[in-house]
């Protein structure tokens, strides 16, 4: 699907999408519960959709309802319907539901779609070995997992430089395992969404304690069912966020970021602020005011989801603004290194990589046209597809070519964007 997004004045509130981080750690606790967990306003995006099959697939019930599922769990006893389950494109379904699925005595495959084909899993094989179980992977270290427990309690030495979502899937797995374990973190990138997995596994009545980079998780624990509102998520409502600084005809207001759990991105409040924005809290969410935008440097290390946004908005500075943690960006729905440096390009905006600074710096075009009209492929990258938006919501009409993609996270982006008074456009595809 090819869509065209025109220079727009946005005004109005929407409501953030659920947030696709919250509901799949949800779904994990409330596969492992004993007893009957209610999902409240849950995500509709692929991911979700991914982990729900998922946990169907490992001996969860499930029961969708009109805004509501109820997933019935296995009380830390799988009970696989299948010996081959499919994660979808979810590289955190991967990484949290293998651990998982290596509690289970018999051997079982987890594959994907996608550019999840092509994301290295090798560090988890080390860990799920050093635990007990087996584990390998195919060509390369890349999908599908093949693995086969039971995984034990044990000391291990986790490296958490590539991806905290390794170690979240362990955090998961471990309090049914029979004995104590103790995770030894080394140079950890992405602390909140750490902070995050350990906040919804307290919610499940699960203890973790840390302590000086270890942390101690007890054995023999029982998963208690949860009941709750999915929070909004931080990473979709950033780009809104980022449209209405751009875009808006005064202010637009986005509701439903009163979250309960810790996210990574609400570090987009602070990137709006650096960057001259105006954002303010309401009862219900934030307000952001359309506002000339300032150059700013940015560490996004824990955050690497918002380079795209980030990006859109840096192309309208009148200075160079730099992005730091570009290492975060190469194994993801594509490489967003060379994603971003191809769509700006195409739109007229240099993006170069600075390796030893470990940075993408975002160079504006000169003069009144910071964009050029251009026709772009969203490589099949969620993020990528919703920063191209912005450069068409406040530059120059952009076509975006795979559009659909944003269903990953946010299959409604495009219709809230025109509820707010987005042109948005299909095009016919030649």
């Amino acid at each position: 699907m090819i869509l065209r997004v025109r220079p727009s004045m946005l005004s109005g509130t929407v409501f953030a999408p659920p947030s696709k981080s919250v509901m799949q750690r949800v779904v994990a606790g409330a596969l492992l519960a004993d007893g009957a967990s209610m999902l409240h306003h849950p995500s509709e995006s692929d991911d979700c959709t991914a982990a729900l099959a998922t946990a169907a697939a490992l001996g969860a019930e499930i029961e969708l309802g009109e805004d509501a599922i109820r997933i019935t769990g296995v009380a830390g006893q799988l009970a696989p319907r299948t010996s081959e389950i499919n994660v979808g494109e979810s590289g955190l379904g991967l990484r949290l539901f293998t651990p998982m699925a290596a509690l289970h005595p018999g051997e079982l495959t987890l594959t994907g779609t996608g550019s999840l084909l092509q994301r290295p899993q090798s560090p988890l094989t080390g860990m799920l070995r050093a635990l007990g179980a087996t584990c390998t992977t195919g060509a390369g270290g890349l999908p599908p997992l093949h693995v086969k427990g039971p995984l034990q309690s044990g000391t291990i030495e986790v490296d958490g430089s590539m991806s905290s979502q390794f170690l979240t899937g362990l955090l998961f797995a471990l309090p049914v395992c029979s004995g104590d374990s103790e995770l030894i973190v080394k140079d950890l990138v992405s602390r909140p969404y750490v902070e995050l997995t350990r906040a919804v596994l307290a919610d499940f009545g699960i203890e973790t304690t840390e302590s000086e980079g270890r942390i101690q998780v007890p054995g023999g624990q029982t998963y208690q069912p949860w009941e709750g509102v999915i929070d909004g998520d931080w990473s979709g409502a950033s780009a809104l966020l980022v449209a209405g600084m751009l875009a808006a005809e005064t202010a637009i207001t986005v509701d439903g970021l009163n979250t309960v759990y810790p996210q990574a991105d609400e570090a987009i409040r602070g990137a709006l602020l650096f960057a001259g924005g105006a954002a303010s809290g309401t009862d219900e969410g934030v307000q952001v005011a359309r506002r000339p935008v300032r150059a700013f440097n940015i560490d996004l290390t824990d955050s690497p989801d918002l380079f795209p946004v980030l990006a859109s908005l840096a192309a309208f500075a009148n200075k160079p603004s730099t992005l730091k943690g570009a290492h975060r960006l190469v194994h993801k729905e594509s490489n967003r290194i060379q994603a971003l440096q191809q769509v700006f390009e195409a739109a007229g905006i240099e993006v170069q990589h600075d390796t030893a600074a470990d940075a993408l710096v975002v160079i504006p075009r000169k003069g009144k046209e910071k964009v050029l009209a251009a026709r772009i492929d969203a490589q099949g990258d969620h993020r990528i597809a919703m920063a191209a938006a912005l450069l068409g919501l406040a530059g120059a009409p952009i076509e975006i070519v795979g559009a659909e993609c944003v269903a990953k996270s946010y299959p409604a982006f495009f219709d809230d964007l025109e509820s707010l008074g987005a042109v948005v456009q299909w095009v016919k595809s030649k």
